[in-house]
């Protein structure tokens, strides 16, 4: 996607939809809905209208963790942004600046050896990069071996400068979420799937659209970073691959709700094109080079101009598709980030496509 395009502050949700009047809900958002470079505009609550009778959505179950803490360096307050759990017991976490209007700005991460105090005297010790290309994100070991019960206590959900307030959890878990067996989850809400309520995923039902779970925890992706996803968790499980493969043999379309659904599931297709069920690490990066292999269509949020995950879109639509879109949510005055409006990408052509134009009007 090209830098060139902008967007205004004014254009981001800074509350939920349901707070934003009387008799609002999570789904009180817009729809901008495009077929190859048709674009046309509706509501949220639309959604079943625009979809048919044997359409699959692919869902993350994962729950949004309170992932930020309050720590202090020396005398010097910083904010802990748990992002994504090891398999050797350490974290993955960003130290964050207080910026002094209750959110945070991005600060140098490390040196090796940095120590930061958290409520009820744990010490988290910074240990290496994360990544040998970046140094936002590190590994930490964490004295208390029960980060999730700090979390839990002492943690607050992420959130960035241009949202109002802080919201309790409760307004980043989407109707989706399941409790992990091992208690883990996402340190940022799978935000394509707030908008939906439990009337609407009924609806859906009702019309013959199904639904096959997965799961990714998604790490942190900080507004003033623009980097590649790093390695998340994820798992496909089995009864969920056999309505993909079966929904791909019929006249279904595979439709993913959020990048994260994308990454899993595109994680889980071998060589042959058929989802396995699978489970662990994925760095998978979805770029219009590697292209996509089992989703058709996909429902997003609004993203910056310069994040990767715009790179995945473009692999699904196309670039001039992206690039009309985005031009119309502009001009259309849609709002961004995990409280504004959404985007459904249809498929313009291809075997399970027919009638998409219709699905646009």
């Amino acid at each position: 996607m090209t830098t060139t395009v902008r967007v205004p502050e004014e254009r981001s949700a800074r509350v939920p939809a349901e707070q934003r009047g009387p008799g609002r809900d999570r789904d009180s958002v817009r729809l901008l809905v495009s077929c190859g470079t048709e674009v046309s505009h509706h509501a949220f609550v639309e959604l079943p209208r625009r979809l048919r009778a044997g359409d699959l959505l692919i869902v993350n179950t994962s729950p949004t963790l309170a992932a930020a803490v309050d720590g202090w360096i020396g005398h010097a307050r910083v904010v802990v942004h748990f992002s994504t759990r090891g398999d050797d017991g350490r974290w993955a976490v960003e130290l964050r600046d207080p910026d002094g209007r209750g959110t945070t700005r991005a600060r140098a991460g490390g040196p090796a050896g940095t120590e930061v105090r958290l409520a009820g005297d744990v010490r988290l010790v910074l240990e290496e990069p994360l990544t040998p290309y970046g140094s936002r994100l590190w590994w930490g070991r964490v004295s208390e071996p029960d980060v999730l019960g700090l979390l839990r206590r002492h943690g607050r959900p992420i959130r960035y400068s241009y949202t109002q307030r802080d919201q309790p959890l409760s307004v980043y878990q989407t109707v989706f979420a399941l409790p992990s067996a091992d208690g883990g989850g996402s340190a940022e809400m799978p935000s394509a799937a707030r908008p939906f309520t439990a009337r609407l995923v009924a609806e859906l039902v009702s019309r013959g659209v199904q639904f096959a779970p997965i799961t990714l925890h998604t790490g942190v992706a900080s507004a003033e970073a623009h980097e590649p996803p790093y390695p998340e968790r994820y798992e496909v499980p089995e009864a969920s691959a056999r309505l993909i493969n079966a929904a791909r043999a019929g006249e279904g379309r595979i439709l993913a709700v959020g990048t994260t659904a994308v990454r899993a599931v595109e994680s889980a297709v071998d060589a042959g094109g058929v989802v396995r069920a699978r489970k662990g690490w994925t760095d998978l990066v979805v770029t219009p080079e590697r292209g996509v292999r089992v989703v058709d269509g996909l429902l997003t949020g609004l993203h910056e101009p310069e994040a990767s995950h715009l790179l995945m879109l473009e692999a699904i639509a196309g670039r001039a598709a992206i690039e009309r879109s985005y031009g119309e949510a502009l001009s259309g005055l849609y709002l961004w980030h995990e409280f504004g409006d959404v985007h459904l990408i249809l498929p313009e052509e291809g075997p399970h496509t027919e009638g998409c134009s219709s699905n646009c009007r």
